[in-house]
């Protein structure tokens, strides 16, 4: 029996939706309705939040046309999905993972001599150079070490095995990474809990079924990691597939983004904007429809392909 495509949006709630957001959420909704596929709604509400703009998500992606089955809002037994409602996963997943011998704290602050920084969204990484892999024999003996008053909390990071990991990406093809090579041992989460994003994401796709993961391309480079942990925590579980999209820019070529002060969707719809040109202006970059164009998501699905956002 065929496996049901399960799709997702996966917004966190830090402020309200721009163009750039859209167009991922558009592909994914898009690739997920064109297979009779259901969708979820989650909220990635581990770090900061903003007052309100989780529900003004939900508002902006039901104006525009882009529904859900299941998640955040929906109501039902399945309501909410939101990722601060489910911490006691997260807790298990760490537990899970520190039996299995693959997780060991790391005292090293985020800007060490000793390398591990991330920023999301950056590409900027300095490879962690494994200073505390086997140093500490438990979890409370490494938060000694930092202070017990300190108010920080050791890592918790994963042993990363030196090999490739092998996968191919709807829209940009084959890829092969070794996460050992490149990046080292990686922080799964900064609390003893297991609150962290690479983790809450698997252990969030694995309970909630999804088989297809569309998003950015600026997120394809944690692909890698996840599949790491998707093998760990549930190495009979079928991987999603995974298809990362171009990003939008504007007129400089500057990626549309919260924190480039980029023009939200709410702006445009409460000035007038109707949301058949905001859908139809993201299909026209698409190479989807001629440029004025307007029409909904489900109009769309008839001209929706795939292979225009490839590479």
């Amino acid at each position: 029996m065929k496996q049901q495509v399960r799709g997702r949006f996966a917004p966190s709630p830090t402020g309200d939706l721009h163009a750039g957001n859209v167009f991922a959420f558009l592909a994914a909704w898009l690739s997920c309705r064109a297979k009779g596929g259901q969708m979820v709604l989650r909220m990635e509400d581990l770090g900061h939040v903003v007052p309100g703009a989780a529900d003004r998500i939900c508002r902006d992606l039901e104006r525009l046309g882009l529904d859900w089955d299941e998640g955040y809002g929906a109501g039902g037994p399945h309501a909410p999905y939101s990722q601060s409602e489910r911490l006691e996963r997260y807790k298990e997943a760490i537990q899970q993972l520190h039996k299995k011998g693959v997780v060991y704290p790391c005292i090293c602050p985020r800007h060490s001599e000793h390398g591990g920084l991330y920023a999301p969204h950056s590409g900027e990484y300095i490879r962690y150079d494994g200073f505390c892999r086997g140093r500490f024999s438990a979890y409370d003996a490494a938060q000694r070490e930092i202070g017990e008053n300190t108010g920080r909390f050791p890592a918790w990071r994963f042993k990363v095995p030196d090999e490739e990991i092998v996968f191919v990406d709807i829209f940009q093809g084959g890829q092969r990474w070794n996460v050992w090579k490149q990046h080292g041992d990686f922080v799964l989460a900064r609390h003893p809990e297991g609150l962290g994003y690479q983790l809450a994401v698997v252990v969030d796709d694995i309970a909630m079924g999804i088989t297809e993961v569309i998003r950015g391309y600026d997120l394809l480079d944690c692909t890698p990691w996840q599949i790491l942990l998707y093998r760990e925590l549930a190495p009979d579980h079928p991987l999603p597939e995974f298809g990362h999209v171009p990003l939008i820019t504007d007129a400089a070529g500057n990626r549309l983004a919260k924190r480039n002060g980029a023009a939200t969707i709410a702006a445009q719809l409460d000035s007038g904007t109707p949301p058949q040109k905001i859908i139809g202006d993201l299909a026209a970059q698409a190479r989807w429809v001629p440029a004025g164009t307007q029409l909904t998501p489900a109009e769309l699905l008839k001209y929706y392909k795939p292979e225009t956002l490839k590479k």
